[in-house]
């Protein structure tokens, strides 16, 4: 009984032994796909000319409160103000409202000023007194208060830290009526609008001290660091534009709206995952003209995992019969992975069990068709050490079939995005960006503009061109 078990027991040995050998795992090294002279270009440029529209009547409101309405010589009415020994008077002074005018680059400010002077005069001989003081004679008191216009032309300029200045510039004042007392029995207009201008000296300075200079660079680092922010975009993933500089194109105004032009230099990105937010402060204007509207080149960078489970969800559980005439073999995928390794091509690695078991690589180039708006991935084929490996020891895996079908389904339909993305920029480019500061804008073409398979991302390129504007309705003035 025991000369009939030994063989059983060295028939079993080989059998196993054999079974083992043939099931050993095809595990062929990664690929290695030589260097090559590509690399990613530098991000363009891109460019926003931004027509910014500034309603002015927030800022006039401002100069009519902070504008004194009333000027008096010194104690009105008690004390007087002596001409010479001979002449002395006293008076009150009252504005109108503030008119405003703004065309090109000048803002006048006019009102009607309202005054009213009581004066007295006496006998001197040099500086010596001869007789008293004559009874007090008025204008403007029983006839009404007599009127003057008055004005001032105020030239704006932008200074490259974002503060505005106003050159203001007094105009002569023009009587409307004549005034006249009776200890001078005469018109006295000419004297009145000579003492009248030593006050509107006065009343220019206070303008200039309540507007003269308006700050708009807590506004604009406001903007700035908005436009630093990363926004959702909603599925698509993080917007964040990456502002380089800001130019002045040209600054006019008309009726109630200061027309100011900006320019922006920015790197917008797209990533699936947030990227941090770093503020920096707002530099300095740069006079650098440039076209209207923007262009805008975007990064969308896409992680491979995505494209991975996009290709997975079409290819794993999936069978192929590789039989070949009564020999029967069957492979199952596992799973299915891309990647990329900065060359041109993209590798996709499968896992696959079956009546063999182990791991492929393929290599493929991404291509873009643009009528279809996909990126395809073509020329799939095994990469050179699987197809070594396989020749070796499994040659019936080397198939076309799978080469096929993965190729049928290396493809990344970008339609939708391109269509969703013009909706949701769109809907960034309008709304409130803080508050009293809204955007209108649009776009007009969305095309895709490169893609570069990198290491450890793929990076999908577009180019977005538009028109864009913001309107600033009210927000809060930083005066000097």
């Amino acid at each position: 009984m025991f000369n009939i078990w030994k063989p059983n027991f060295f028939t079993l040995f080989l059998t196993l032994l054999l079974f083992a050998s043939c099931s050993k795992k095809i595990i062929p090294d990664k690929p290695f796909l030589s260097r090559t002279n590509f690399r990613m270009d530098s991000l363009p440029e891109s460019e926003l000319n931004i027509p910014i529209q500034v309603n002015m009547k927030p800022l006039y409101q401002l100069a009519e409160k902070n504008v004194a309405t009333v000027y008096t010589s010194p104690n009105w009415p008690d004390d007087w103000v002596a001409i010479d020994c001979a002449n002395r008077y006293k008076y009150q002074f009252r504005r109108g409202p503030l008119q405003f005018i703004a065309a090109g680059n000048s803002m006048n400010i006019t009102f009607t000023g309202y005054y009213k002077i009581i004066g007295s005069t006496r006998v001197c001989l040099g500086n010596t007194v001869i007789s008293p003081w004559t009874p007090a004679c008025r204008c403007g008191f029983d006839e009404g208060e007599r009127r003057v216009n008055v004005g001032f032309i105020n030239t704006v300029r932008v200074l490259p830290d974002y503060k505005i200045n106003l050159n203001i510039n007094r105009q002569e004042p023009t009587p409307v009526d004549k005034c006249t007392v009776c200890f001078f029995g005469a018109d006295i207009t000419n004297q009145v609008m000579k003492g009248l201008k030593t006050e509107l000296d006065l009343a220019k300075r206070s303008i200039e001290d309540s507007f003269g200079v308006v700050d708009l660079k807590p506004q604009v680092q406001l903007l700035w660091n908005k436009l630093n922010t990363s926004h959702n975009l909603y599925g698509l993933g993080w917007l964040k534009i990456n502002p380089q500089k800001i130019r002045l194109i040209s600054l006019f105004a008309r009726n109630d709206s200061l027309n100011i032009f900006l320019g922006m230099t920015a790197k917008p990105v797209i990533s699936l995952e947030r990227p941090t937010d770093l503020m920096t402060l707002a530099p300095d204007i740069d006079n650098t003209v440039s076209k209207p509207g923007f262009n805008i080149f975007i990064d969308a960078v896409l992680h491979y995992d995505s494209l991975s489970n996009i290709i997975n969800a079409q290819l794993k559980g999936q069978e192929f019969d590789l039989s070949r005439g009564k020999q029967k073999r069957v492979i199952r995928v596992q799973d299915c992975r891309i990647y990329g390794t900065g060359n041109e091509n993209l590798i996709i690695k499968m896992s696959f069990s079956g009546s063999s078991s182990g791991i492929a690589y393929f290599t493929g180039k991404p291509f873009y068709d643009e009528q279809k708006k996909t990126i395809e991935v073509r020329d799939i084929d095994f990469d050179v050490k699987t197809k070594n490996l396989l020749l070796k020891s499994a040659d019936w895996l080397f198939s076309k079939r799978i080469t096929n079908e993965i190729t049928r389904v290396s493809k990344f339909d970008l339609s939708g995005y391109v269509d969703t993305a013009k909706v949701l920029i769109n809907k960034q480019l309008n709304g409130e960006m803080i508050r009293g500061i809204n955007s209108y804008g649009k776009i007009n073409d969305l095309k895709i503009a490169g893609f570069y398979p990198l290491t450890e991302h793929f990076i999908v390129r577009s180019n977005a061109s538009g028109e864009l504007m913001i309107k600033v309705d009210a927000m809060s003035f930083n005066l000097y």
